[in-house]
């Protein structure tokens, strides 16, 4: 072992996760138990599994696999999905304090974990046959298989209905050809669920499997952001695909929106999760860095600071929390979610760069996490429907006029 790398094993020993959560409106009276047990446990888990290496590994841009089955068998993956299918059997608010805490940790881990369960399990349990569902739900859900959701193209990110990925009807099996691209855990993934076009233009969900002839998932290199993730293409030359693939329950593109709301939903707390962990290290901070013989806490400006983001955070908690009321009872709307995920992502960009300057130039090294969340959330804030886009959701549903169209 090189003296390199025995420093950094000492330094991740030595290292104490001392977050403490913001909970400045008593949020935890909403919750029951059963939500703080697992919110706990997940936190626990983060402090041990993720926060004392994941500066490490963004700076490498290291993909750690073997946080898959880790999450697995904490039960993230699919925590909503039936037990009977391996899964957690869990509400909406639990799902969501399960991806605050992993983000709380990094983006790029609640990704893997958001793309899993919401992208990948959610279609094969809503729109797959039980055959589909019995076949890679236990699997996925253990973290022994990792899948990635195939929609956004080259020349369709916004509008993915004009996604060019099509397959033709060929008697025993579909061939299926086109590319997708920035596709979280691409280049690890087992399975892919994979949206394309059949020969009358009707959007149908794909399973494809790796090691099927034709199908190729080159890696993107060069990211400044999500560093601790995977992301790739899909790219499909003649792929032959076996007609039990189809994942039959539904078809249009209302079928991956759905996913996309699911996936939207999990954000929409996991940004929450970034923006604590941004405001509890500029507090901690605050209280320690001393000039002018006092401690920077003590001043006016740096007060309003914390006030702003402890404000931020607190109304973002609260929207969260009924909407994940609104989910778990069924009248949870595309709009609400929008805004949810649009307002989270936006308060945690905002208070990463406000906490970035209480730490004056300590602030823009790995010592701290907020430039790893500041790259991270410039991703967050496009993918899974732009910020632009979600405001322009809300203000189709304000006006009734689409702005798309």
């Amino acid at each position: 072992m090189s003296v390199t790398t025995e420093n950094e094993e000492v330094k991740k020993r030595n290292f104490v996760d001392e977050f403490e959560a913001p909970d400045f409106y008593h949020l935890d009276d909403l919750l029951t138990e059963e939500h703080k047990l697992i919110r706990d446990s997940v936190r626990d888990f983060v402090k041990k599994e993720i926060t004392p290496f994941i500066e490490d590994w963004a700076e490498k841009n290291h993909f750690p696999e073997e946080m898959v089955k880790k999450f697995g068998e904490v039960g993230a993956f699919g925590p909503t999905l039936p037990l009977e299918y391996g899964c957690g059997g869990l509400d909406n608010i639990s799902y969501g304090l399960i991806m605050q805490e992993i983000e709380r940790g990094d983006s790029s881990m609640r990704s893997t974990a958001s793309v899993q369960g919401s992208l990948v399990m959610f279609p094969i349990y809503s729109f797959g046959s039980e055959e589909q569902r019995k076949k890679y739900l236990p699997k996925l859900a253990s973290g022994e298989m990792l899948g990635c959701f195939g929609l956004t193209e080259p020349n369709h990110g916004s509008n993915p209905s004009g996604m060019e990925t099509h397959f033709e009807d060929k008697g025993d099996h579909y061939l299926l050809n086109g590319a997708k691209m920035w596709i979280s855990n691409a280049p690890q993934a087992d399975v892919a669920v994979v949206w394309a076009k059949n020969e009358e233009g009707r959007i149908h969900g794909l399973i494809v499997e790796r090691g099927m002839e034709g199908f190729t998932t080159p890696e993107t290199h060069g990211k400044w952001s999500l560093r601790a993730s995977c992301t790739g293409e899909l790219v499909f030359s003649d792929v032959k695909i076996p007609k039990e693939n189809l994942l039959p329950g539904m078809s249009g593109l209302g079928a991956p929106l759905k996913c996309l709301d699911k996936a939207r939903y999990g954000i929409a707390w996991g940004a929450v999760g970034a923006a604590m962990d941004c405001y509890d290290s500029a507090r901690r901070y605050s209280l320690e860095r001393i000039q002018f013989d006092k401690p920077i806490a003590s001043f006016q400006l740096v007060q309003k600071k914390l006030a702003e983001m402890l404000t931020e955070i607190t109304k973002a908690q609260l929207l969260n929390w009924k909407l994940g009321v609104m989910m778990d009872n069924g009248t949870a709307r595309t709009e609400q979610i929008s805004m949810a995920k649009r307002n989270s992502v936006e308060i945690a960009l905002n208070i990463a760069r406000e906490a970035r300057q209480i730490h004056g130039g300590m602030g823009i090294t790995g010592e701290y996490p907020m430039m790893r969340h500041m790259m991270n959330l410039e991703s967050v804030v496009t993918y899974e429907g732009t910020h632009d886009i979600h405001l322009l959701i809300l203000g189709a549903n304000i006006t009734g006029i689409s702005a798309f169209s």
